[in-house]
């Protein structure tokens, strides 16, 4: 008897160390309680969430083209991409208006634990409703904001009730991330490609992708290596990155400020529904723009160690209405590329011309 309450306690106590092991701390919303406080303006969107926001460029009311602006993983609003890439003269030239968001959980932005790329695309859409854009906007993303702008294609709609044409003007995707597990991928390519991607990497994705319930104890755990990219092993980065990173990116880590709210409602969220199981296949997407009065771009360096360069060349294979550009010897960071960003807004504003 004394052994089969001592196996019992035994085993409850096991149990209860897995399940706090494996179960996330609650976020630290902002503005609440022993929550980080509110700086930036937001929005309120239809389900009670808030977006938080950053506006750049010229005044939305005198700007002739208005972007919504998708930062990457790790990053937040504050992504400095579009605040030190242009020069005022370039932003008069062009005459653009951009906003930068928290995407939930990140930054000031209220996490959303329902979220999925369909629902982010709606966000999008609400923020620009509630900013009030106007009938028709540009999307642009870089990294995993840019693996979002794949849901915009999709979801934002070509006609509403409301306006008359499509609600999107453009899209700009700079080094999105791509999921493995999308459909239109053939087998033998994938395989390749996911091999190219350190040890400690594939599992990570693994995780996020078979056991989403495990992806905050894989990356919180000390037995196994957890992601590289989360920790920026030095490998994740190719010789172009490290340079410009080096010369450029000083000063612009915005890690902290993007994951004060928590690790898992940010970054392992998004690694959950950034190589989890989508509603539809980009790949199977129709060219949003039939009659040239907007245009996608796809902008990847041919040494990216995030993201295969041999994918995103057969997703243009397979969509050619998108107008790609392969940047020989280009990495991950793209947007330090002195020129790049205004390269990718002059070629996204002149549309299908």
């Amino acid at each position: 008897m004394l052994f089969r309450i001592t196996v019992i306690l035994l085993i409850g106590l096991l149990t209860s160390a897995a399940y706090q092991a494996f179960r996330p701390p609650p976020p630290k919303i902002c503005g609440t309680p022993g929550g980080p406080p509110v700086t930036a303006p937001r929005i309120k969107l239809r389900d009670g969430r808030h977006l938080a926001y950053k506006e750049h460029g010229l005044p939305k009311d005198v700007a002739k083209h208005k972007i919504v602006f998708v930062h990457g993983f790790t990053s937040c609003r504050l992504d400095p991409m579009i605040v030190t890439n242009l020069t005022p003269e370039v932003i008069e030239e062009l005459g653009v208006y951009v906003v930068t968001f928290d995407r939930p959980g990140y930054g000031e932005s209220d996490p959303d634990p329902n979220r999925t790329p369909k629902s982010l695309a709606l966000d999008i859409e609400e923020l620009a409703d509630g900013l009030g854009l106007g009938s028709r906007f540009y999307v642009m993303g870089k990294s995993m904001g840019g693996q979002v702008v794949w849901g915009c294609l999709k979801y934002i709609p070509q006609r509403s009730l409301f306006w008359n044409s499509c609600r999107l003007a453009g899209a700009a995707l700079i080094a999105p991330v791509i999921n493995y597990w999308w459909p239109g991928f053939p087998a033998d390519l994938c395989k390749e490609a996911y091999n190219l991607q350190l040890p400690q990497d594939q599992w990570a994705l693994r995780v996020a992708h078979h056991a989403p319930w495990l992806t905050y104890w894989w990356n919180t755990q000390k037995l196994f290596p957890s992601s590289g990219v989360i920790s920026r092993k030095r490998e994740t980065m190719s010789r172009q990155d490290i340079e410009l990173v080096s010369t450029y990116g000083g000063g612009h880590d915005l890690k902290k400020e993007a994951t004060q709210q928590g690790e898992f409602e940010s970054l392992h969220r998004d690694m959950m529904i950034g190589f989890g199981k989508w509603e539809f296949d980009p790949m199977d997407l129709e060219n949003p723009f039939p009659n040239n009065e907007g245009s996608v771009h796809l902008w990847q360096g041919d040494d990216d160690k995030k993201v295969p360069v041999i994918l995103q060349r057969y997703i243009a294979q397979k969509l050619p209405w998108i107008h790609y550009h392969e940047l020989p010897g280009g990495g991950h960071v793209l947007h330090f590329v002195p020129g790049l960003i205004e390269g990718v807004l002059r070629a996204l504003l002149r549309g299908g011309k």
